[in-house]
């Protein structure tokens, strides 16, 4: 089967989605042939057997975020070809590629990432007079173009429901993002896991993986350290993710700050970490927590999206106010005063990733629903 792959983010710029998209072209080029269109971010080497079809990117930025000037013609050439068409997000090519592809009468799916109108208020600065027009045509738009689908394919039931309440009635399947437990596991010593990164062994290392974007709420995270430094000299800050607006200049050469910066594996930094932060605004699954969480890493995160269903408050992790920077810090010193507590916590969130959170079973499903979209198939997923 041809499966033609949209997506506005994609490698070397690392995110959420493309961190999915590395997970899944492997897994499933073999099966398939696969053709991606992606903006043009970089040098990158690709996948083995797998066609990438770059566009050109804007000079405009929209928050941390560089829009790709779609090839109208590149792209429905591409879209003749395919079989099945499944998109990423809704950014100018993805949605030039659902319109193209719902005019040539292609099947369309999209995974939901995000909920779009929420993320570009978070992510973009809008002045707070702007802030609920900007919403409407953003839900507008996203309403519009999903509308144009065969298939949305969600991470939650709660997204699902969003969508409907916004008006977008297309028949949505709700498949759940899975971790590689075998690939994201606890160290055999996490002393020597921090030595392997020039860390010493009684530092305790307070975490976050992802994009540095204004979502993301950084700030909240750090203000929250500076309160603990002078009292724990042995707390360190390491920020693993893509430098996005500056961020480095705001932190670089902070006492006990760390800026790793972009790397192709994440998984070192976790298994050196003792406490991971998500500080989101929002998010629908943070596939960066549970993978901190299958590392054997205890989560202390704000109560956004599909998060605050699988941590269990108190069990596998904490929560704590968005934006509330005091009670993140109280959050912080229990777990750092507290050795035993992190290693009985981490455990619990291991294993609740193993239990729920399958990656055999994500990309089970995943196979399902595209292969139902096969020119041969008679069935659609329910």
């Amino acid at each position: 089967m041809k499966i033609l792959i949209a997506t506005d983010s994609f490698l070397p710029r690392w995110d959420g989605i493309a961190s999915f998209l590395n997970v899944v072209i492997p897994r499933i080029k073999d099966e398939h042939k696969i053709t991606v269109l992606a903006p043009d971010y970089g040098e990158f080497k690709g996948y083995e057997d797998v066609s990438i079809e770059r566009m050109p990117v804007m000079n405009k930025k929209f928050g941390d975020y560089r829009p790709a000037r779609p090839k109208f013609s590149a792209i429905r050439k591409k879209i003749r070809e395919a079989d099945v068409v499944w998109t990423q997000t809704l950014g100018p090519l993805g949605m030039y590629t659902i319109f193209e592809a719902n005019r040539q009468k292609k099947p369309v799916i999209a995974y939901i990432h995000s909920i779009e109108w929420e993320l570009f208020l978070r992510s973009v600065k809008i002045k707070s007079a702007f802030r609920t027009p900007v919403f409407r045509l953003i839900r507008t738009i996203t309403k519009f173009f999903y509308n144009k689908c065969d298939l949305l394919i969600v991470p939650t039931e709660e997204v699902g429901d969003i969508m409907s309440k916004a008006g977008i009635s297309t028949h949505k399947k709700v498949i759940r993002l899975g971790v590689d437990t075998k690939k994201f596991s606890p160290p055999e010593n996490k002393a020597i896991a921090k030595k392997n990164l020039g860390i010493d062994s009684n530092t305790v290392v307070v975490g976050f993986v992802g994009r540095l974007g204004r979502e993301k709420d950084i700030s909240t995270l750090y203000r929250a350290f500076t309160r603990l430094r002078s009292r724990h000299p042995e707390l360190m800050l390491m920020l693993v993710g893509q430098d996005i607006g500056g961020l480095t200049e705001l932190y670089e050469g902070k006492e006990r700050v760390t800026l790793v910066g972009t790397t192709t594996n994440v998984v070192p930094y976790l298994q050196a970490m003792d406490i991971y932060v998500l500080a989101s605004l929002t998010e629908t699954t943070s596939l960066s927590t549970l993978e901190a969480m299958a590392t054997g890493v205890p989560v202390i995160s704000t109560p956004v999206g599909f998060v605050k269903y699988y941590v269990n408050d108190g069990q596998n992790g904490m929560f704590f106010p968005k934006q509330n920077n005091f009670l993140l810090s109280k959050r912080i010193r229990k777990l750092a005063e507290d050795k035993e507590l992190r290693r009985k916590m981490g455990l619990r969130a291991r294993k609740s990733v193993e239990q729920e959170f399958s990656w055999e079973s994500t990309l089970s499903h995943l196979l399902q629903v595209l292969e139902a979209f096969a020119p041969s198939s008679s069935s659609r997923p329910d």
